[in-house]
């Protein structure tokens, strides 16, 4: 059987989240692991299918796009998300950083997403902010490191590319901050690969945007067993309900 479904920001995130919480290495680190949730818009619902408790989702970011590349005005308000074993941890810094080894998992959202599965990650921070922070440390122990990200974010250039172009300090003229990007390698997790993981469906991605509801959205080309198919598009339906008037840029 084949469909086709449109996804709003709002539905994508929802789906991506419950498509990181169904990843085997995610559910091997909620029954025995760390696994850290770093802020960021669609981390926020992942953040929520991980504690099954809704939060405060415009406080969860640091980074954001509006009509410019800024800072929440809400970031002091949230911190990242910890869990140890699967049950929220208040953990030190520091040690949570000492502590993180194989088998447990950073959860690192992102900004564009490339042809070669590279995702970028804007930076700000003259240190690296999040990503100076964790993807060395994960990198050199193992650590897992999953990428929550929509295909919404796909550009055409190489993020290797860009990131030979850009830097802080480096671009004269914009609006907002100036950033570098970063080249994030890990576990993509987009609606791609959410369908697969839920329902075993091959998902393709066909379109981007619209008007109206279709502001932000993605379009997929849904292919699999009659009853697979029916409930991929039956899910993606019942989140479309769902839409978030702060994901959408309604308030």
């Amino acid at each position: 059987m084949k469909a086709h479904a449109v996804l709003g920001p709002s539905a994508s995130k929802r789906l991506i989240a419950r498509g990181v919480v169904a990843h085997l290495i995610v559910r091997e680190a909620v029954r025995s692991g760390t696994i850290v949730v770093t802020l960021g818009t669609t981390n926020a619902f992942v953040a929520e299918e991980l504690t099954g408790s809704p939060i405060d989702r415009s406080a969860f970011a640091a980074g954001v796009i509006n009509d410019r590349w800024d800072i929440n005005p809400r970031v002091a308000e949230a911190k990242e998300l910890v869990l140890k074993d699967g049950r929220p941890a208040d953990i030190d810094g520091e040690e949570l950083l000492g502590s993180l080894g194989a088998g447990d998992v950073v959860i690192k959202g992102g900004n564009a997403l490339d042809p070669f599965g590279v995702v970028g990650v804007l930076m700000a921070a003259p240190t690296g902010g999040t990503v100076g922070r964790y993807v060395p440390l994960a990198q050199a122990r193992g650590v897992d490191i999953v990428i929550p990200i929509s295909v919404a974010k796909s550009v055409h250039s190489s993020i290797a590319d860009l990131a030979l172009e850009m830097g802080s300090r480096r671009i004269d003229l914009g609006e907002g901050l100036a950033c570098g990007i970063y080249p994030l390698v890990g576990h993509v997790v987009s609606e791609i690969e959410a369908i697969d993981l839920l329902f075993g469906v091959r998902a393709t991605h066909v379109a981007s945007g619209g008007v109206g509801r279709g502001v932000g959205s993605v379009s997929l080309l849904l292919e699999g067993d009659d009853d697979a198919v029916r409930s991929a598009h039956d899910l993606i339906q019942s989140l479309k309900a769902q839409a978030d008037p702060i994901v959408e840029g309604k308030t």
